[in-house]
């Protein structure tokens, strides 16, 4: 995946949490497509397989997961996510607590894509397919 480019602290701190948010529910999707994808499996069942994953309720699972793992920095860009006022309702299948978890598991991916730390990236995601029970995975 190609990264954003340099980014200095200062340019970071100049992005919302919401707008790290917006390029973190891209990134974060694509990396799920990519582990339904080596499934090899039937266009509609990778589809039902990434929209099992890219939802809140399943992201703030995974948010829940991942939280005693992650640096202090990573912890407050999640604070920083979780606080953070979208202007829109609440999707019908997720609870508010929920959806503000998805909303800081999306602003911590897209801080990490953002101030180009990949590898990062793809540490964290590794380790939320070895957390989370196999039914909460999108099965390979």
């Amino acid at each position: 995946m190609p990264i954003f480019g340099e980014c200095s602290h200062q340019d970071l701190a100049a992005y919302t949490p919401l707008q790290l948010a917006y390029i973190g529910d891209s990134v974060y999707h694509l990396l799920v497509r990519g582990t339904v994808l080596r499934g090899k499996r039937k266009l509609h069942a990778m589809h039902l397989a990434a929209t099992s994953k890219v939802n809140a309720v399943s992201q703030a699972k995974t948010l829940r997961a991942l939280l005693p793992h992650l640096t202090e920095e990573e912890a407050d860009y999640v604070r920083r996510g979780r606080n953070a006022q979208a202007h829109h309702g609440v999707p019908k299948a997720a609870s508010s607590a929920d959806y503000s978890a998805a909303t800081a598991l999306e602003t911590l991916i897209g801080y990490l894509y953002v101030s180009g730390q990949e590898a990062r990236l793809g540490e964290l995601y590794q380790l939320t397919l070895a957390l989370l029970p196999q039914e909460e995975q999108c099965a390979v």
